[in-house]
C-alpha cells in the first residue's frame, strides 16, 4: 500500500474580465487568482493485490464510507468525502480525475484507487475547491505511480476536466514539496489567466490578509456565465496595470484594477452577496472587497491582520463559512 496527503487549497480572483463566447461554449477569459491558505486534504491511496491472492476490492472499509467503484483496466475506484451531499462517482470531478489517469497510464496496473477527501473549502463557492480536489488526485496519481509527469502534462489533462485546475495544479505544486514539482517553470501561487483559464503567466503573489465570507447558498458558475450580459459591462479589470502592480508590490494599483465582471450578474440575481459586500465594508479598514468567481463568496483584503480579525469576528455572526487566512 501507498499513499499520499495533499493540502488542495483555495482560490481567489484578483480579477475576472469575461471576452467573449468560444465554439466550445466555454467563454473566453482574462484574470488574475492567488491561492490562500484554506485548503482541503485528499487522501490517495494505491492498494495493489494482496500476496495471498485476495482481491484488493475485498479489503475491509469502512462502512460509514459512501464507496463507488470503476473497474476499467482491471482498477477499482473508491471515493468518500465528510460532505455527504457530495456526488461519489464520476458526478465528482476529483473521480473523473482518477477515470483520467487510469485511462492514460492505468495498462498492465491491477489495484484500488483510493480517494479520501476531507472538505474545508465550501462547496459551489467560488474559490475552486472541486477543480483543487481533481488536481490533488491528478498530482497524486502521478507521484504514487512514479510517471515523472511533468505539470504541462497535467495541465493538459487538468484543462479537459475544469477551468481552473490548471491554476490548482501550478499551486498544489509550490505548495506541496513532497511532489517534486517546486522548481517546476509552471509552479506558482499567483497568475495571470488567458484563454478558458488554461493559459498562465505566472506573477509575484500578493501579500495580504484575506476574509472570506460565504453567504448560505450557493451559485451555479454555469449559471451565472450563462446570464451575462457581454454588451451591458461597463467597468472592466485594467489587467494589464493589475500586473504591473504585482510585480512593483504596489497595493494602490492592484486594489483600483480589480474587478470582476461576474458581479454584473451575480449581485441582481443574489442580494445576499450584496449584503455580505456591504457588511464588509461598513466594518472599514480593507483595502479591497471583492466577490470571488462566479460567488457568492466575497473575499476582502487587509494589510493588518488584526483590522481582518476583527471584521472577521463581525462576518462570522452572519455568515457560518467564513474564514480568515493568508494569501499564499
Amino acid at each position: 500500500m501507498k499513499e499520499l496527503i495533499l493540502k488542495a487549497y483555495a482560490k481567489i480572483n484578483l480579477s475576472i474580465d469575461v471576452l467573449g463566447k468560444l465554439p466550445s461554449g466555454y467563454h473566453e477569459v482574462l484574470m488574475v487568482m492567488e491561492q490562500v491558505d484554506l485548503y482541503d486534504s485528499v487522501k490517495i491511496t494505491w492498494l495493489e493485490p494482496l500476496a495471498e491472492g485476495k482481491p484488493v476490492e475485498d479489503i475491509p472499509t469502512d462502512p460509514a464510507e459512501s464507496i463507488a467503484t470503476n473497474h476499467e483496466k482491471g482498477i477499482t475506484i473508491t471515493l468518500s468525502t465528510n460532505v455527504p451531499y457530495l456526488p461519489d462517482d464520476n458526478g465528482n470531478i476529483a473521480y473523473r480525475a482518477a477515470e483520467t489517469m487510469i485511462r492514460e497510464y492505468g495498462n498492465g496496473r491491477i489495484g484500488t484507487l483510493k480517494i479520501d477527501i476531507e472538505k474545508r473549502i465550501p462547496v459551489a463557492a467560488g474559490l475552486a475547491g472541486g477543480s483543487a480536489n481533481c488536481a490533488a488526485v491528478l498530482h497524486g496519481i502521478n507521484k504514487l505511480w512514479n510517471l515523472g509527469l511533468d505539470l504541462k502534462t497535467l495541465m493538459v489533462h487538468g484543462t479537459e476536466l475544469g477551468a481552473d485546475v490548471a491554476f490548482c495544479l501550478a499551486g498544489q505544486a509550490a505548495l506541496n514539496p513532497i511532489l517534486d514539482l517546486h522548481n517546476d517553470p509552471l509552479a506558482g501561487t499567483c497568475a495571470a489567466a488567458s484563454g478558458i483559464g488554461e493559459k498562465l503567466e505566472q506573477m509575484i503573489p500578493m501579500k495580504a490578509w484575506v476574509l472570506l465570507s460565504k453567504p448560505s447558498i450557493s451559485v451555479s458558475t454555469a449559471q451565472v456565465y450563462g446570464g451575462l450580459r457581454l454588451d451591458e459591462i461597463e467597468n472592466r479589470p485594467n489587467t494589464a496595470e493589475l500586473k504591473a502592480g504585482l510585480r512593483e508590490g504596489n497595493y494602490y494599483k492592484i486594489s483600483k484594477n480589480m474587478t470582476n465582471v461576474l458581479e454584473n450578474y451575480s449581485l441582481k440575481e443574489y442580494p445576499v452577496i450584496v449584503y455580505t459586500k456591504n457588511k464588509i465594508e461598513q466594518e472599514g479598514k480593507a483595502y479591497k472587497v471583492l466577490m470571488s468567481g462566479s460567488g457568492p463568496t466575497v473575499f476582502a483584503l487587509y494589510t493588518s491582520k488584526r483590522k481582518g480579525e476583527a471584521a472577521y469576528s463581525k462576518l462570522r455572526q452572519l455568515n457560518q463559512e467564513t474564514f480568515f487566512v493568508k494569501a499564499l
